[in-house]
């Protein structure tokens, strides 16, 4: 199978919304869970935390493309593009803190959580902070006073500083006014104060207030006249030249020590910095004034989740959450001989991704199993399963691990699990070179005898696909879907797969895989055709999307055909949307619904109906947004879902919930905005919750 050419944007029938817009649109339904009086404060303050943290995200990455496109005269994205996004990007950080300040501190005082300011501490709250700052802070702190032989210092993406303008001379008789002082990032951010002097309540202390208090006797003899906190964001997406190297891993590992330091995008100081030594940073960091970002608090308030940990308040969290064991997986039974059986389809979190691990764990101790191969995007710095992986090394059976070393932000783990893999004679690989392998595989193959003959042996694989990453943490925390199964023609395209990963060659197509970038777009461009030629015909026509994006024009495009012949098309997009539906005669038949709750949304399912038969339906799940960079310019994998009882589950379950969601659902308008459905009524999560735990 050799790779095809990207096909021609098509002409649409309308102007499609903003990629960068939508994915600020999508945060600001976050950030209204922040505003929800049903949920538990401290939960509201981790929305807010969130915000911050995909924002930073959002400048590191989008916004950085954003004004590469701009740049690029054959590139449609204009100046106005990118000052229309930043005045969005200015109204949300802007709301953030409102909601933060206005609504959320006094209603943690009502609760006694108080964040106190040094001029509100008693004479007591003082004495203990200020030994703190001599104690724990004030060691790690080195001003640097400007002059030329003190340049403006590196200063890293995202890492908090404080700038100074101080009064007279300094110890030398010359007048160098201004001074910048780096905070490390080992120290605390928010700490709690002793109950001795909290008065019956929880109090806590920002280090910048900590710092900002004792700010002055770090410059001995000198008065500071005007500070500021600041922090700027920088271009963090890490490239390298994958023609040009040798070894891959190598040159990220080299990138990763100058990431830090790319080019500056967001200046953030407090609102009340003086306009000239905020003119003054714009400068260092070579930044217009739209790229100054004034906030009324914390530079960082993603930070503020050290409150939340801190805090002795089960009341305001979420009531814990335990998945439960899949009740069609017997417990201490094995995986393979269910797998035997039938297919087992696991739906995260509201079950255990605990078989998972025990599917893999079977494989390490059982001596019948010859080879495990896996891919690998995002697990962490810690990790049972990769851990697992180094132990089948370690017992002589071939391991192959397909490691993506440019998971954004996970690179650094994914470097270290990759060398310690090699280490026990694991056969690593990168995947492919410009292209991200985003597909969640894990292949088992195992020697068994046979049925009706003993003592003669075959080979026999069993494979789990995900439309998660192999991380149980994030498994807790993220809606996914995980399919296990022996059917040998998705186990001989798993293996083929890893195959072609690993020797580059070009291979048959899959029996039952769709595969990106070969033929997983081709594919479902033609489900869109046929449930549009359905329509057309008045057959029954149905579509239903499950998806984290929606960006590429030419699936837009056949979306948009589908429902114009009069096909009912639902798409549930948890972020960004370029699609704007509701229009008269264009797009009147699409509805768009985002689900925001407890858990991120983050499984793919693609639903397809075009006639009355059980055989005019498929449905499958998959690894892949519809974005071109996922279609085009990664690895990533669908598969149906054959079996009619599973499919029929994944409906009820994933599919059907959400699109009666009225609590956690947003509906997205023609013009790129999202109103929430309801401030009442059924949440599909919570209805989950409850299902799987029997109430």
């Amino acid at each position: 199978m050799m790779i095809p050419d990207v096909p021609t944007v098509p002409v649409l029938p309308l102007t499609l919304l903003n990629r960068e817009q939508a994915i600020l649109e999508f945060n600001r339904r976050v950030l209204a869970q922040a505003e929800r009086h049903d949920l538990p404060l401290l939960e509201r303050l981790r929305y807010i935390c969130i915000v911050s943290s995909n924002l930073d995200e959002f400048f590191e990455v989008r916004f950085a493309d954003m004004l590469d496109a701009a740049s690029d005269p054959g590139d449609s994205v204009t100046r106005h593009d990118i000052e229309r996004v930043g005045r969005a990007a200015h109204a949300l950080i802007d709301q953030q803190y409102a909601i933060f300040n206005e609504q959320l501190t006094p209603a943690l005082a009502a609760h006694s959580i108080i964040v106190l300011n040094h001029a509100d501490r008693n004479a007591a709250q003082r004495r203990w902070v200020a030994k703190f700052f001599d104690r724990e802070v004030r060691p790690l702190l080195v001003p640097v006073g400007l002059d030329p032989a003190h340049p403006f210092p590196q200063v890293a993406n995202k890492s908090l500083h404080f700038i100074a303008r101080l009064s007279g001379k300094d110890a030398f008789g010359r007048d160098n006014r201004i001074a910048i002082v780096k905070v490390p990032r080992v120290l605390p951010r928010v700490i709690k104060l002793p109950p001795a002097i909290s008065d019956g309540k929880q109090i806590f202390v920002l280090l910048t207030s900590v710092i900002r208090a004792h700010l002055e006797s770090l410059f001995t003899g000198r008065k500071v006249e005007a500070f500021s906190q600041f922090r700027v964001t920088r271009d963090s997406d890490l490239e390298v030249d994958e023609e040009e190297i040798a070894n891959l891993r190598h040159a990220l590992r080299s990138g990763l020590t100058t990431r830090h330091f790319g080019r500056a995008l967001r200046l953030e100081v407090v609102n009340t910095c003086p306009t000239e030594l905020a003119d003054f940073l714009l400068e260092q960091f070579d930044l217009p004034a739209a790229a100054l970002y004034r906030v009324n608090g914390p530079v960082n308030l993603g930070r503020l989740n050290e409150l939340i940990d801190q805090t002795d308040a089960p009341g305001l969290r979420f009531v814990h959450h335990e998945p439960v064991w899949p009740k069609q997986l017997p417990r201490q039974k094995s995986i393979f001989d269910r797998l035997r059986k039938g297919d087992v389809l696991l739906h995260h979190p509201f079950e255990s991704f605990e078989p998972v691990v025990q599917f893999l764990r079977e494989a390490v101790e059982d001596p019948a199993v010859l080879a495990i191969k896996q891919t690998i995007y995002r697990t962490g710095g810690q990790s049972v399963l990769m851990d697992l992986l180094i132990e089948a090394a370690r017992r002589g059976k071939e391991v192959m691990v397909v490691v993506e070393l440019k998971a954004r932000f996970d690179e650094e783990a994914n470097i270290n699990w990759a060398e310690r893999l090699e280490a026990v004679g694991a056969q690593v690989v990168y995947g492919i070179v410009g292209m991200k392998t985003h597909a969640k595989m894990l292949l088992v193959t195992r020697r068994e005898p046979q049925r009706n003959n003993r003592s003669k042996f075959l080979l026999k694989r069993y494979c789990h696909f995900s439309t998660g990453n192999y991380h149980p943490k994030t498994a807790r925390l993220y809606t996914d879907l995980g399919y296990m199964t022996a059917d040998a023609n998705l186990t001989a395209d798993a293996d083929m797969v890893f195959r072609q990963l690993a020797s580059l060659g070009a291979t048959k197509t899959p029996r039952r895989l769709l595969l990106a970038p070969f033929n997983l777009h081709s594919r479902m461009v033609e489900f869109l055709g046929q449930v549009e030629q359905a329509a057309r015909e008045g057959l029954p026509a149905r579509i239903v999307l499950k998806i984290n994006a929606l960006t590429d024009a030419a699936l837009i495009n056949g979306i948009l055909k589908a429902g114009q012949a009069g096909a009912k098309v639902d798409l549930i997009v948890r972020g960004a949307c370029m699609l704007p539906p509701g229009l008269p005669g264009v797009s009147e038949n699409i509805v768009v619904r985002s689900v925001v709750g407890r858990f991120l949304e983050h499984s793919r399912i693609c639903y397809f109906r075009w006639g009355p038969g059980d055989e005019d339906e498929a449905l499958y799940l998959s690894s892949a947004d519809w974005m071109s960079r996922n279609m085009f310019r990664r690895i990533e994998v669908a598969w149906p879902v054959l079996d009619a009882k599973l499919r029929q589950r994944v409906i009820d379950e994933a599919l059907q919930p959400y699109l009666y969601d009225q609590l956690d659902a947003w509906q997205l308008g023609p013009d790129g905005h999202s109103t929430r459905i309801a401030e009442q009524g059924i949440s599909a999560q919570q209805a989950l919750v409850r299902r799987f735990q029997g109430d």
